[in-house]
């Protein structure tokens, strides 16, 4: 199984199978050819993948850090990319190295894809587990 891992604020994250909390692809229109594990491929090829914090207003789900202590915000690192598909079927991705010589508009226009959705990767900041949200973008 493969995992990506990566540093922030001097610790180590090890995303992999066993501690994805879910992957959640659109219902309405659902992408196939993507995968978990095609997710972390990407990221682990990916040049510039850079987390960022984010705070919610809701707790891991898995180790519920800061409930107990009543706090209104949790930590969570959070990455975007976009991936593209032609008919519902998975293209390439914004992270992808064949898309650093294209965009989607060209993508586009010479009919290789016809929609975008970007993909969230949302990592709690204390346990490492983490979830992958595949939604639609508007075009």
């Amino acid at each position: 199984m493969i995992s990506y891992k990566f540093k922030f604020d001097e610790k180590e994250y090890e995303l992999g199978e066993e501690n994805c909390d879910y992957f959640l692809i659109e219902e309405e229109k659902p992408v196939t050819g993507i995968s978990m594990e095609d997710i972390l491929n990407l990221l682990s090829q990916g040049e510039e993948i850079d987390f960022n914090m984010e705070y919610y207003d809701q707790p891991c789900n898995n180790c519920l850090h800061g409930k107990e202590e009543k706090e209104k915000s949790f930590k969570f690192l959070e990455y975007h990319f976009y991936i593209f598909t032609k008919s519902g079927e998975y293209v390439m991705s914004s992270i992808s190295k064949e898309f650093m010589d294209t965009s989607f508009t060209k993508l586009l226009k010479k009919g290789k894809a016809d929609d975008s959705y970007i993909v969230s990767i949302m990592v709690c900041g204390n346990c490492g587990n983490y979830s992958i949200e595949v939604e639609q973008c508007e075009i």
